[in-house]
């Protein structure tokens, strides 16, 4: 039985009586549209490097004073965030990321090759006196709002004051907005800012995790042209048929993200209350689709709940966490019922000897 250390372990598991509460994706279908091109597409040649020109142009629309240069599409978000982190490379150089933070942050900095450096949520909000003392003399900072895995929406002045304080100290800010249209308290921020480079993909609000097509939005012209020659060299263009997809989803009708929003809305309000009443500690999240209880031992829990109750959950410990597990409500309602009677049975028989 090979112990569980590791996320990569659950990455596309799935079937034989499992319930995941581990996977970080919609298990919703992508709007029916993007499906329509495929009979009649013929498109089999590289693509701009930068990314297809029409995504570009439609995405331009959705910011203010933006142009289609200032986009770069990429495989996912992930690599929005790789490309960034180097092009944004200075030797000795510092990134100061939130913790909790997603999984793959310290890696991508270090793979990067810079420090990563820590500012500490206080209940998944950013304190303003830690965190102006820990980006003092950093290249740059990672904002994550709403946040995986805390699930929480930082507040608008708190961002507004980042934006100021980023600009003083000459600092860019790398705003990871993948799940800005899974918001329940209020609409998205867009930071402001030269400084700003936000990253962004069509994984959570369309559905299309496995497309791969994400983008990153920078202001300052040098920073495009560095992302552009460093992905001619590594991943070239990102799949032109899933870009094209991409497109024919932004054509889709907002009512079509709003009534996700709803979804997950009803599915956030039912696992809060069924952890609540299993006695775990844990906040309301006001957007994404986390939650991110306390419990004791966190490895023990994933490990006991997978081998013996078929329930996936994540180690706390790799979002920087040790006494937290992650539980993402991206299933439907029977299965996180299920999961959560499954959680209930093994607190009963197990967790109190942990």
């Amino acid at each position: 039985m090979q112990k569980i250390n590791s996320p990569s372990f659950f990455i596309g598991k799935s079937g034989d009586g499992l319930i995941s509460f581990g996977s970080g994706q919609p298990d919703m279908s992508p709007p029916k549209e993007i499906y329509k091109i495929q009979a009649k597409y013929r498109g089999f040649k590289y693509g701009l490097v930068q990314g297809q020109e029409n995504l570009r142009v439609m995405l331009a629309k959705e910011y203010p004073c933006a142009k289609a240069d200032n986009f770069v599409i990429t495989n996912g978000a992930s690599e929005a965030m790789d490309l960034a982190l180097r092009a944004l490379y200075r030797p000795g150089a510092k990134v100061a990321l939130p913790r909790p933070y997603y999984y793959s942050y310290p890696h991508n900095v270090r793979l990067a090759r810079m420090t990563p450096v820590y500012y500490d949520l206080v209940k998944g909000k950013i304190d303003l006196g830690n965190f102006a003392k820990v980006i003092k003399g950093c290249r740059a900072v990672v904002i994550n709002s709403p946040s995986n895995p805390t699930g929480t929406v930082q507040e608008l002045d708190v961002l507004k004051k980042i934006e100021k304080l980023a600009q003083k100290l000459k600092v860019y800010i790398i705003s990871d907005e993948v799940y800005k249209d899974l918001i329940y308290v209020r609409r998205n921020y867009l930071m402001e800012g030269q400084n700003v480079l936000t990253l962004n993909s069509f994984s959570k609000t369309f559905n299309m995790c496995g497309f791969r097509v994400g983008y990153v939005y920078a202001r300052e012209k040098w920073l495009i042209d560095k992302i552009v020659e460093i992905k001619t060299h590594t991943a070239m263009n990102t799949n032109i048929l899933a870009q094209d997809m991409a497109y024919e989803a932004m054509k889709v009708p907002k009512s079509f993200v709003k009534k996700q929003c709803q979804v997950w809305l009803s599915r956030r309000d039912f696992i809060y209350e069924g952890l609540k009443k299993l006695g775990l500690d844990l906040w309301k999240p006001e957007g994404a689709f986390y939650v991110f209880p306390k419990m004791r031992n966190p490895n023990k829990v994933v490990n006991d709940l997978y081998y013996k109750y078929k329930v996936i959950v994540y180690d706390g410990t790799w979002f920087g966490s040790p006494n937290r597990v992650r539980f993402s409500y991206a299933l439907d309602l029977p299965k996180i019922k299920e999961g959560l009677r499954r959680v209930g049975e093994y607190m009963k028989k197990e967790y109190k000897k942990n």
